[in-house]
């Protein structure tokens, strides 16, 4: 007898809610610690990116005209969809363990972060917002409002970690979300996505692609449907091709210089100041009446 031959899982992109092979038929394989392929990737190209933008900017009105309260509502159940599938993500992580995180404690402050910019969605507008003082007869005040749409580059250090702690910030604030799974451990983002797809996310808001930063950041930096990036562990040369990109649209460009470890400070990685890059500041005049 022969041993039977496994069927290796192609992990899909999810994009506008549903999840396309790559339009480029290209795959990457993911291998385990012995160097056998025990799965495939896709490898997103330049066309998905593109229709990930497509789908992210008809998604941005619904999402950013919902209710901070549903907002809130919808990351807390991607934090409850996470909790279901907590060993699986702990068994990915595994996989490629990160020397500075144990795959548990990943898993499980990914949880609480997905909590805490939960509790932000309809709090932060008080804390970047305020009641400004003004010489004359008016109310005056300033309001956060959303971006639009927000491309995350997952760091290869905390995977996991990194993808939720750089995703939900803008996404709590009402963005869409565009994002780019760390090249050390892309199952980690296509699971993600497949979360998202159970989890009330409205098709579109998040979209999740795999593949390689060189290829996809100079299109991204240069894409002009696309308002801010929110990044984390890219190298110089990386940095430089986004910095390029970006002098002819003007995007934002916020990167964190968190590492290992570092993912675990929830006093920096939970502050509302990580929402702050992702909004647009709006004043509003009103008389007062006296």
């Amino acid at each position: 007898m022969t041993d039977r031959l496994g069927v290796l899982k192609t992990y899909k992109l999810f994009i506008g809610g549903k999840f396309p092979r790559t339009e480029s038929g290209r795959t990457l394989a993911v291998n385990d610690g012995a160097g056998r392929a025990v799965a495939h990737v896709c490898r997103a190209s330049r066309k998905d990116l593109r229709e990930s933008v497509e789908a992210a900017r008809s998604a941005f009105a619904g999402w950013s005209g919902a209710t901070a309260y549903n907002r809130g509502q919808v990351i807390y159940r991607i934090a409850e969809m996470l909790e279901g599938r907590r060993d699986e993500f702990v068994q990915l992580l595994g996989a490629v363990p990160d020397p500075a995180i144990e795959p548990g404690v990943e898993v499980a402050r990914g949880i609480d972060r997905l909590v805490a910019f939960a509790g932000w969605a309809d709090k932060h507008a008080q804390v970047l917002g305020c009641n400004n003082p003004v010489s004359g007869p008016y109310y005056n005040f300033t309001s956060p409002e959303p971006t639009g749409v927000v491309v995350v580059i997952a760091s290869d250090d905390a995977p996991l970690l990194s993808l939720v702690s750089l995703l939900a910030p803008p996404l709590c604030a009402g963005n869409a979300i565009i994002a780019l799974g760390a090249e050390s451990n892309m199952p980690v983002a296509a699971v993600l996505g497949e979360i998202c797809a159970t989890s009330d996310v409205p098709g579109g808001v998040v979209n999740i692609l795999t593949g390689s930063r060189e290829e996809l950041i100079p299109h991204i930096a240069s894409h002009r449907e696309i308002d801010a990036i929110h990044g984390a562990g890219l190298t110089p040369v990386q940095q430089a091709a986004l910095r390029t990109g970006v002098s002819e649209n003007l995007k934002r460009v916020h990167l964190r210089e968190i590492s290992g470890a570092g993912w675990l400070d929830d006093g920096t990685c939970e502050s509302p100041w990580w929402i702050e890059p992702f909004v647009e500041m709006k004043t509003i005049w009103h008389p007062s009446g006296a």
